[in-house]
Parts: structure tokens; C-alpha cells; sequence
């Protein structure tokens, strides 16, 4: 299949998606190996960026998204009349920041590191989809596991959570949280956050 072929079937998987897709996906639908699709993918991304258009490709880990350019932001949420998500609180990138390093995590631990309840919070990140279940613990009333998700690497620009910034070695337990000054130095601006085109899907 021509080149210009696939950058087009690309395109058009992942503009009517709306949400993250597999490159194994693409590949098998298409008929292409999955590092040209990769490759493919990434050379149309830079295009988008080089041409200054309101698109972009991102890669997440081993999926691929089209979203609208983060410069934009401000004007497609006024166009479309959307609210903007609330910034996180200091609390809310706590659980996150314990989340993304030390994933996948239950909700003891997580309070085992903060030293208060975090019910509330993990659930405020469920719902805006920063965290997810993973599954359940191998242990006595085998708790459930949270990691992050697709939104999560989007929201913060990074591909995989290997990108996040490598965490000091803490002295002592009380240092753990040093992870919230890490994470805090790979967090943008939220207005910049990236979303996925209109007609296809929502976050």
C-alpha cells in the first residue's frame, strides 16, 4: 500500500475514534507491519506540528490519538461552549504522583504514603479518567489496583510513564512525597491539555 494511503487511513481511524488506538490495530486493519505504522504515524504528527495545524497525532505508549493543538484550546472550548475542567488540588496530584511511580497501587498504599484517607480523591481521578482499576491485589480481600490511563500520559505530554522525571532516593519514609516536586516539574499549563476532536468522541 502507498504511503500516502496509509497516512490517509490513519487519519481517518483515528479521527472517528476519538480515543486511543492500538498500533497492532491499525496494522492488522490496514495490512502493514506495525513499525511502519509508527513510523508513518510519527511523520504525519510532525507535519501537523511543522504546518501549524489544529490537529495533532500523539503516541501513547503503544496507541496513537489524534487530538486538537493545545494552542487552540481556549478557542475550541468557546466554541464549543465547554466548561474547564477544574485544576487539580494539591491533594489530587498527590494520589496521582504516588499512582504514576509506584503503579499499580491500592488505596492503602496510597494512604499509607499520604498518612489521610484518600477515597474521595482517587474517585475525583476515576471520574476524570486519570486513574484506573487494574485489578485486584493477590491478597486477603484482594483490594483493588489502580494505574494511570491514556489520559493521564496526554494530559502531561509524555508518550510512556518511563518519561516521567526520575524520583531522588528518599532518606526516610516521610520523603516519598518529594514524588508530588517531580511530577509538578513535568506539569504544563492545564489550559495546553490537548482533546480529541469534536466529531470524534469526547474526554
Amino acid at each position: 500500500m502507498e504511503i500516502s494511503k496509509i497516512e490517509s487511513a490513519i487519519e481517518g481511524i483515528l479521527f472517528a475514534s476519538g480515543e486511543p488506538v492500538k498500533i497492532g490495530r491499525l496494522a492488522s486493519v490496514i495490512g502493514v507491519e506495525q513499525s511502519l505504522i509508527a513510523d508513518v504515524a510519527a511523520r504525519l504528527g510532525d507535519s501537523y506540528s511543522l504546518g501549524g495545524r489544529g490537529l495533532r497525532i500523539v503516541r501513547l505508549e503503544d496507541s496513537l490519538q489524534m487530538c486538537s493543538s493545545p494552542e487552540f484550546a481556549d478557542i475550541i472550548q468557546l466554541a464549543l461552549e465547554s466548561g474547564r475542567q477544574p485544576r487539580l488540588s494539591q491533594s489530587a496530584l498527590e494520589v496521582l504522583a504516588v499512582v504514576a511511580y509506584f503503579q499499580p497501587v491500592t488505596k492503602a498504599y496510597i494512604e499509607q504514603v499520604r498518612g489521610v484517607d484518600s477515597s474521595y480523591t482517587v474517585s475525583v481521578l476515576q471520574n476524570r479518567g486519570l486513574i484506573e482499576s487494574v485489578g485486584r491485589l493477590d491478597a486477603p480481600g484482594r483490594p483493588m489496583t489502580y494505574g494511570t490511563t491514556s489520559t493521564f500520559l496526554r494530559t502531561f505530554g509524555i508518550t510512556s510513564v518511563d518519561e516521567l522525571p526520575v524520583l531522588p532516593e528518599p532518606e526516610d519514609e516521610s520523603e516519598q512525597l518529594g514524588i508530588l516536586d517531580a511530577i509538578n516539574a513535568l506539569r504544563t499549563d492545564e489550559d495546553a491539555e490537548e482533546t480529541p476532536p469534536p466529531d470524534g468522541g469526547s474526554e
